[in-house]
């Protein structure tokens, strides 16, 4: 071909895979007048990559294909040819040379994954769209060497079919039943040459998502349990359904309700997750005696709403028959704490109280005994057969088992069940107080000053074994002596415990036994005499009370010999016993005038007994 002076070539076509190699292109020449013409070529497939796919001979300007093409490779080449003289100055401008690679089609079309997965609901609609796939092919996409075709092979063609041009899925008619077929395995073609050329295959799986609509269905319409009475929390026994949706799901999942023949609230239920069934258990005690026999209704309903589309059932509730199982149950006090007021002093042998249970047993025939638990003082005894608390040692107040006059006792009943039972009970018992001591005058010796008549006398007080009220206030009361002598002694109380004795007039030197009757203020009145030796002295100037030897000898005061010799006797020995059994007066009692036998005098050493 000889190049015009332009050296305007058009595109030179060249088939991909073509195996004439070397295959001739084209031959440039110049037109040039010169000795020698040198042809060079340059640009991609020459020195540029990818190199050695094209040459040209220097000589004649002839331009050769040396090696395999593939248009998928590289579509198309252009390079630049150039023509020089023997000197190498340029004989023409460097004209472009194209090179077009016509496609073949030598690519098959592939999928762009080998495993599609896709989802949709059961029941739906026929044209419901459920995914698009896709695909490519390496030829040229300007020709039918890449245009696909998509189609399914083998079976699901009559449930779902494909866009043979966009790949989109889609049902074809109804019935997607998820509890009968819950996932589509389709085999899925692609194909060139709109599906006619060379094909590839990949794999969609399409899964069907579940709706409710399946209702919880009993496996039975009866159930039977039994449970032993006084347990509370244990687990019954099990109802079980069937639900037909997929398991897991809120579709499967049932909430279990107990819609009668639980008015106390004896019973509740819970569902187990992993079994769907329905555990019942008990929530509160039960009692055989009261009731042997529950009959409970029990309904089923999934977590999720059931779908409209949903079936009627008639199985949605069940009956549950629980049997209650007699077991031994402990008697009960009828007084869990009985209390009893008993008075202090209380004999041996006297009955306190009888104990009685009742038995919730009533269809057990059982024996009840009686005994004593506990009881610190053991004051106490029971019979074992009539629960008769007896008295077995005289109470004492002064205890150190009492708390605050409280005693506390423990007694037991135990049946002859198997196994057998016990309940405790509880006494409390109560000391009262009672007036049994008489109060007792102190002190029982005095002195006093002959010339103290119309001033102070002498402080007298009395205290009581007893307690309030059975004590305090005193009442102080001064016997009258024989007729034959004259009334000299007066009382006068000052306050609850203590009151002053004094002289009407000036009497004698001389011991005198003075009667004084105390009472308290119990109920009823205790009390009782007392007489008070008084001597009645001459007190010197030194304020000391020094008896004088005719008083000593009751020359003025009517008593005979032998009774100033036990008063005498008395005085001695009060004073010969100091630290047994009396107290040495240091300062006056309550209240502060007026010390116990003397009065505005010092006395010599005085002891008086307590």
């Amino acid at each position: 071909m000889r190049v015009k002076r332009a050296w305007v070539i058009p595109p030179i076509a060249v088939s991909e895979n073509s195996r004439k190699i070397p295959f001739q292109l084209v031959q440039i020449k110049s037109d040039k007048l010169s000795s020698k013409v040198i042809y060079s070529i340059k640009g991609p497939g020459v020195d540029e990559e990818p190199k050695g796919i094209f040459t040209i001979d220097p000589d004649t300007g002839l331009v050769l294909l040396t090696t395999v093409l593939d248009r998928e490779e590289k579509s198309s080449y252009k390079i630049k040819a150039y023509a020089v003289g023997e000197t190498g100055a340029p004989l023409e401008d460097p004209t472009d040379l194209e090179i077009i690679v016509i496609d073949q089609n030598d690519n098959r079309p592939t999928f762009d994954q080998q495993y599609f997965i896709g989802r949709v609901v059961e029941g739906s609609a026929p044209g419901t769209l459920v995914m698009q796939v896709a695909a490519s092919d390496a030829d040229d996409p300007q020709t039918d060497n890449a245009a696909l075709g998509y189609s399914i092979v083998g079976d699901g063609r009559g449930i779902f079919r494909i866009d043979p041009v966009t790949g989109e899925i889609r049902t074809v008619g109804v019935g997607l039943d998820r509890e009968n077929i819950s996932v589509y395995n389709l085999t899925l073609q692609v194909a060139d040459l709109a599906g006619e050329g060379l094909s590839t295959t990949a794999m969609a799986s399409i899964f069907i998502d579940d709706v409710n609509d399946n209702p919880p269905e009993f496996t039975r319409p009866e159930f039977t349990m039994e449970v032993l009475e006084d347990v509370v929390g244990v687990d019954i026994g099990k109802v079980t359904v069937d639900d037909k949706d997929q398991p897991g799901t809120p579709n499967w999942r049932v909430n279990y309700t107990i819609t009668a023949g639980n008015n106390r609230g004896l019973f509740n239920i819970r569902t187990e997750p992993d079994t769907n069934a329905g555990i019942l258990f008990v929530e509160k005690e039960l009692d055989y005696e009261t009731r042997n026999r529950h009959t409970l209704t029990v309904e089923a309903q999934n977590w999720a709403a059931l779908s409209p589309a949903a079936p009627h059932t008639l199985r949605s509730s069940a009956m549950v028959i629980v049997t209650v199982t007699d077991v031994n149950e402990a008697p009960h006090f009828v007084e869990d704490l009985r209390v009893l007021s008993v008075p202090e002093g209380l004999r041996e042998g006297s009955v306190l109280t009888v104990y009685t249970v009742t038995d919730p047993d009533l269809g057990q025939r059982q024996n009840i005994s009686y005994r004593i638990q506990y009881d610190p003082a053991d004051w106490l005894t029971v019979d074992v057969h009539s629960g008769e608390v007896i008295l077995q040692q005289n109470i004492r107040r002064q205890s150190p088992f009492l708390h605050n006059h409280q005693y506390t006792a423990l007694i037991t009943a135990t049946d002859d069940g198997e196994p057998p039972h016990t309940a405790t009970g509880t006494l409390e018992i109560h000391i009262t107080e009672v007036n049994d001591h008489a109060p007792v005058l102190h002190p029982r010796v005095a002195f006093v000053c002959s010339l103290s008549a119309g001033t102070d006398g002498i402080i007298v007080w009395a205290d009581d074994a007893d307690l309030d009220p059975h004590a305090k206030p005193f009442h102080f009361e001064i016997i009258p002596e024989d007729s034959q002598f004259p009334q000299n002694w007066t009382i006068q109380l000052l306050n609850d415990t203590h009151a002053r004795l004094g002289m009407h007039r000036n009497i004698d030197e001389g011991t005198y036994s003075v009667r004084i009757q105390v009472s308290d203020s119990g109920e009823p009145r205790m009390g009782q005499e007392h007489s008070l030796n008084v001597t009645v002295c001459h007190c010197s100037g030194r304020e000391e009370c020094s008896p004088g030897v005719a008083a000593m000898l009751g020359s003025h005061v009517g008593l005979s010999f032998g009774a100033w010799m036990v008063i005498l006797s008395s005085v001695l020995l009060l004073l010969s016993h100091p630290a047994g059994g009396g107290h040495r007066l240091a300062s006056p009692p309550t209240p502060s005038q007026g010390t116990p036998g003397c009065f505005r005098r010092r006395c010599p050493g005085q002891y008086f007994k307590l």
